[in-house]
């Protein structure tokens, strides 16, 4: 009668007619069930009776929500189940261990499990476990998928992780909004759009849920999803497959299974509809087409300007340019053929001034034993003792030589009369005649060359190193000084026959281009590392230690680079040995590895040795500046290796100097130095061969489990073998790096400390390798 009453109303909704026949069984089922009285009933404007509701009456007005559907005998028990159960005082289920609260022990259950319950599934992969399988499916679909690694970019304002690209761009527009941004008041998130900003305040945090269910109270922010949980109590079904007889309860999930298990048809309906669209609004496509359609038609003016202009171009670069204009690059060029050629003049002097000395040499014993009735001429060199303090050795001044009558005229370099013909440095190295303790090749002679300018402090350096000399003979100390400073002098001379000093004899002022003048310093380095190395091997040793005037070296100093020798002259992979490690600091090594020793492509300097064959190879093309960063360079370095210790062997304290105290402060006061003597001439160091030092070091690093920065920082690791850190991008590198406080800049694209773009260091007391891909391609020059 009431669906009848409606009808005659014109009321036609399915909606209306549902909540009239739902609320009348109901409210009378409930009624019959909770009281004993008469009902009592009123007449509304219509005529036909309504019994009134018992319980709560919110919302009694909710209608439009839902479809007309028959109730099942066990349904609307089930329903007056629940509405009893809503009038009286609700049992609560507590979590015994966060004493979260639940209206039904199935809840509580389920919160447990998936809160504090047990991990009851691992990664195969890497160790990390789960309480769910969606948990472990998650994890191993976004981290050990072939492919997602590479693909999964992270935010460099917020940090976040998206799953590719076109993620990152739609989030990064968010941070980016030009003009008000839409940033939430209450909890910070930026919005793309006002619309977005209300949406999000509406569902996030005011919680607003207009459409509430009259049975279980539960409420929706949407009518449809009201709808679709109505059926949950009717036990019906709202729509069906229309290629399968399975049914749903949700648009949603319906779409998804005609996407997943139907998708020719899925994608012939989406063809029809886009092809209804059009017929049903041909407007909106004649729009597009035109809109389309202007856009790509030539403008006939731009086109023939656009003519114009190129072949005005091309005529003045083909027929009017008559004057190329400067290019760096060719200037550059220009600039080094001009210093290959001035030092081919500076060979081809010396040699010339080598031949004068031995044809002087000669002149003088002829003459020097000729009978006494011939009187020689005197002096043999002329102008001599009225030189000029600061005339160059290499000026040449003229000679007359009477032989037999004749005169002899010809130029000779202006040397000192008690030289014999040598240069000052010849001279007082001449006195190192042995090359090989007793001949032996197995105990070379190799000198220690201290480069010194004008820090008294350098009796620092020479202490230690005459401390820890295991033999003067084998290690002869060998300072070089530069910027002719006298209390400097003084204090190296002070040490007499312990140390032997020679001096470089160029003090005049360098010519340094007008944009590098700050430079100078850099420039007379160069130029005395050049002059230093090219007198010292003039002398036949085959290599030679070099050590800086600021520092200390470590107890076993001496024995490392005898040591390492053997093998610095076997693999020709290596060019260099060095005693510095740039990561050295306490914390970042292993301070029980005392006999740990890598091979790295990054060039370390500060105390470190070169073979004669490495000299004459660089000799000829020396820089005038910058000698570390040069021999840094791929032309120089050739996929050769520097040997580096685990802990340092150097440790420098020099502060101020031509670098003024760069990384002093923040690094290298920090830098640990090595304190146990370790018999390296007694270990067997073939380890370090490439052959078999790139199997055993590769399969180590690839075959360590991955872990990330965060993990590591935390202390979450779950095993204490080596691990890895990987880094595909220079952004990760340095963000790696400076969180984990070691060095993070680049040397012609190489990592400091790095092999094959690996570095080791220690952290927590564990080994970690930061590492790029297995198959890794080489260094990239744009990193530095």
């Amino acid at each position: 009668q009431e669906i009848c009453a409606l009808s005659d109303r014109g009321e036609t909704e399915p909606e209306k007619i549902v909540e009239t026949a739902s609320n009348v069984i109901i409210d009378l089922e409930i009624a019959l069930s909770t009281t004993e009285t008469p009902i009592k009933t009123t007449q509304d404007s219509c005529g036909y009776q309504k019994a009134p509701k018992a319980g709560k009456t919110k919302n009694a007005d909710y209608s439009h929500n839902q479809t007309l559907f028959p109730l099942e005998p066990a349904t609307l028990n089930a329903l007056v189940e629940t509405r009893e159960s809503s009038d009286r005082e609700e049992t609560r289920y507590w979590c015994s261990e966060c004493c979260k609260s639940f209206s039904n022990q199935k809840a509580a259950s389920q919160h447990f499990e998936r809160i504090h319950g047990p991990d009851k599934f691992i990664c195969d992969v890497c160790p990390k476990t789960f309480k769910s399988r969606a948990q472990l499916r998650n994890h191993q679909k976004a981290l050990h998928t072939s492919g997602n690694q590479l693909s999964r970019v992270q935010c460099d304002i917020c940090h976040k992780w998206l799953k590719n690209a076109d993620s990152l761009r739609k989030h990064v527009y968010r941070h980016q909004t030009s003009g008000d941004p839409h940033i939430c008041d209450v909890c910070g998130k930026s919005a793309p759009n006002s619309v977005a900003l209300q949406s999000h305040k509406m569902f996030a945090h005011r919680k607003t849920r207009s459409f509430e269910c009259t049975i279980c109270n539960k409420a929706f922010k949407r009518a449809f999803t009201l709808r679709e949980h109505m059926t949950i109590h009717s036990g019906n079904v709202l729509y069906n497959c229309p290629h399968c007889p399975k049914t749903f309860n949700s648009s949603a999930n319906k779409h998804a299974h005609k996407k997943k298990v139907h998708p020719t048809e899925w994608q012939r309906s989406r063809k029809e509809y886009e092809s209804k669209f059009l017929r049903e609004r041909p407007e909106s496509a004649t729009t597009i087409y035109s809109v389309c359609d202007n856009a790509m038609r030539p403008r006939k003016p731009f086109l023939l300007l656009g003519v114009l202009v190129i072949w005005v171009l091309m005529t003045y670069l083909a027929f009017m340019r008559t004057t190329r204009l400067s290019e760096p690059w060719r200037d550059n060029r220009l600039m080094e053929k001009v210093e290959h050629f001035e030092e081919n003049v500076k060979s081809f002097t010396n040699n010339r001034e080598t031949l004068y000395r031995d044809i002087i040499s000669i002149l003088r014993k002829q003459y020097e034993h000729r009978p006494s009735e011939v009187q020689p001429l005197k002096p043999l060199i002329t102008e001599t003792t009225a030189r000029p303090a600061f005339q160059r050795p290499d000026v040449l001044q003229p000679i007359s030589v009477a032989k037999d009558g004749q005169t002899i005229d010809a130029a000779a370099p202006a040397l000192p009369p008690d030289t014999d013909g040598q240069p000052d440095a010849d001279k007082v190295l001449s006195k190192f005649q042995q090359r090989y303790i007793n001949n032996d090749p197995a105990f070379p002679v190799i000198p220690v060359i201290v480069f010194a300018c004008n820090r008294i402090s350098v009796n620092k350096c020479l202490d230690d190193l005459i401390r820890y000399r295991p033999s003067p003979e084998q290690f002869p100390i060998i300072v070089s000084q530069d910027c002719d400073d006298e209390p400097t002098r003084n204090t190296i001379l002070s040490y007499k026959d312990e140390v032997t000093l020679i001096q470089q004899p160029d003090q005049s002022d360098i010519p340094v281009p007008p944009k590098e003048k700050k430079y100078k310093g850099y420039y007379k380095i160069s130029r005395h590392y050049g002059w230093a190395l090219r007198t010292v091997f003039r002398q036949g040793f085959d290599s030679v230690i070099i050590v800086e005037d600021d520092l200390s070296i470590a107890p076993d100093f001496y024995e490392y680079f005898l040591g390492t020798y053997p093998v610095l002259k076997r693999d020709r992979s290596l060019w260099c040995v060095s005693a510095w490690n740039d990561n050295g600091k306490e914390g970042l090594i292993d301070t029980a590895a005392h006999d740990l020793l890598y091979r790295s492509d990054f060039f370390p300097g500060l105390g470190w040795m070169l073979t004669k064959d490495l000299w004459d190879e660089l000799e000829p093309k020396w820089p005038k500046a910058f000698w570390d960063d040069w021999i840094r360079q791929p032309e120089q370095r050739k996929e050769r290796a520097c040997i580096r210790p685990e802990l340092p062997r150097t440790r420098t304290f020099g502060k101020v100097g031509v670098s003024n105290g760069l990384f002093f402060d923040k690094h290298l006061k920090y830098i640990k130095l090595s304190e146990e003597f370790v018999s390296f001439t007694k270990s067997n160091l073939t380890y370090l061969v490439k052959s078999i030092y790139d199997e055993a070091f590769l399969k180590t690093i690839y075959q360590s489990p991955v872990v990330t920065l965060d993990e590591l920082k935390r202390g979450i690791v779950m095993t204490r073998e080596p691990v890895r850190i990987a880094y595909h991008t220079k952004e990760q590198y340095k963000r790696a790096t400076k969180s984990l406080g070691l060095m993070d800049d680049f040397k012609s694209g190489v990592p400091r400390t790095a092999y094959r773009g690996v570095v080791s260091f220690f952290y927590n007391g564990q080994r970690v390798y930061l590492a790029p891909n297995a198959n890794w391609k080489g260094y990239d020059l744009t990193w530095s």
